[in-house]
């Protein structure tokens, strides 16, 4: 089978394609033939700066071909997606029973991991917000693939305003459509009137002005891999807060309220409620684009390897 790997940390033109032999799956694991995998901000980011080499990881989804002992919810021939933590960027992945899901007939491979694993923290991170209808909501990396599902969640919310911050003014009328009513560059001097939440998939030096864009009482969600700190006498002043969230959390430790949240995500899609946004499709051979692409921030959605599986 192929596979994308790489053997050190670097840009995107350290990954390769290589022939190996197919894995086997273990107790509690299926084998899973892939179709779509998904291209995240947090693997392109640990490619390039971590310190050592990992097996690429991330959403898959395709076609189980074989289960491993203990395994009964699941058999060959289902069409399923889920998170893969070992060598997910292949033809054929690993995926654990507990962090696997059924693909609903309505959906493609490509709609799931472009939904699934990226809704889910959009829709934690704004849970975590405890948002009440009439409030207003920025967003920061809107035209990410968190992102824009992020900006859906907020008008389907209620939200009375929704206001995407993007690095760029070529994003403005994807985040439009998406649901936003105003667009702020990270550049501007202000980013407008205050608002009563902000969702940041970004971090680092933009933690400050999106504190400064908080109304006073106002609550900042931070769920990004950028890292970053915040002055608590900005925070003082306010009456402001900074609350963090991690997806793994809720994954590992109350997966009743993640299957929840997921079935959720499914039927506003099913519904047209909730649109699954795909930047590109790439081959698998390609994966160095899709990192290029995610590198650069020029991604508008989803970022998507396809195997040709399907």
């Amino acid at each position: 089978m192929r596979r994308v790997r790489f053997e050190v940390n670097g840009g995107p033109e350290v990954l390769f394609t290589e022939d190996v032999e197919a894995p086997a799956p273990g107790p509690g694991e299926l084998l899973v033939r892939t179709d779509a995998i998904g291209v995240t901000l947090p693997v392109v980011r640990k490619v390039r700066e971590g310190k050592e080499p990992f097996p690429l990881g991330g959403e898959v989804a395709g076609t189980v071909v074989e289960v491993g002992e203990g395994v009964t919810a699941f058999a060959p021939g289902d069409r399923v997606t889920g998170l893969c933590f070992s060598h997910g960027y292949a033809e054929l992945a690993v995926l654990h029973e507990a962090m696997t899901s059924r693909i609903p007939d309505h959906a493609s491979s490509v709609e799931a991991v472009a939904l699934v694993r990226s809704g889910l923290v959009a829709r934690g991170a704004y849970e975590s917000a405890r948002p009440q209808p009439g409030e207003s909501v920025l967003v920061t990396a809107a035209a990410s693939a968190v992102g824009q599902i992020a900006l859906q969640l907020a008008r389907a919310g209620g939200a009375s305003r929704v206001v995407a911050a993007v690095s760029s003014a070529e994003k403005a009328g994807f985040v439009r459509e998406m649901g936003a009513d105003e667009v702020v560059l990270y550049g501007d001097e202000s980013w407008g009137e205050p608002v009563d939440v902000v969702l940041d998939g970004v971090g680092g030096e933009l933690l400050k002005p999106a504190v400064k864009a908080l109304a006073p009482g106002g609550r900042l969600v931070a769920f990004s891999s950028g890292g970053g700190t915040v002055e608590v006498y900005d925070l003082l002043v306010g009456g402001k807060s900074v609350i963090a969230f991690q997806m793994a959390l809720i994954a590992r430790g109350k997966p009743e309220l993640y299957a929840a949240w997921r079935d959720e995500l499914w039927e506003l899609h099913r519904a047209g409620g909730l649109r699954a946004a795909v930047s590109a499709e790439l081959p698998l051979e390609e994966a160095a684009r899709a990192h290029e692409l995610i590198d650069s921030r020029r991604n508008l959605g989803k970022v998507v390897l396809v195997t040709g599986a399907a």
